[in-house]
């Protein structure tokens, strides 16, 4: 069993940053492939990127590459979302997720436990 927690969501402009964080509790973090998902207001939950267990590999969604990146702080039990160049069309919460896959995967149903999310508001 793992409890997932994320915060560091809030306001901010086009064109700033925010990292958000999740932390999780229970069994060690490190045993699970780690992703990140959103969800915006009247849309389908969609894949962001994700970070294998040791945090060598990592993978983005298109719309996100180049401006996001995903790290993780095994010790700390800890995984991070680091956002720059955020755009409006970035709002939405944000979930952090774990998964037992031994390979990475985009789908969210093969991800067991989640966070209960954090807002992201970009204005413009």
């Amino acid at each position: 069993q793992v409890q997932l927690v994320e915060s560091g969501g809030g306001l901010v402009q086009a064109g700033g940053s925010l990292r958000l964080s999740c932390a999780a509790s229970g069994r060690a973090s490190s045993t699970y492939a780690m992703g990140w998902f959103r969800q915006a207001s009247g849309k389908e939950r969609e894949f962001v990127g994700h970070i294998s267990r040791s945090g060598v590999v990592t993978q983005y969604a298109d719309s996100v590459k180049g401006r996001f990146t995903i790290s993780r702080d095994n010790a700390k039990n800890t995984v991070y979302l680091q956002m720059n160049s955020l755009k409006p069309d970035d709002t939405a919460v944000y979930y952090c997720a774990a998964s037992p896959e031994p390979t990475l995967t985009q789908r969210a149903s093969r991800y067991v436990y989640w966070g209960h999310g954090t807002q992201v508001t970009v204005s413009s």
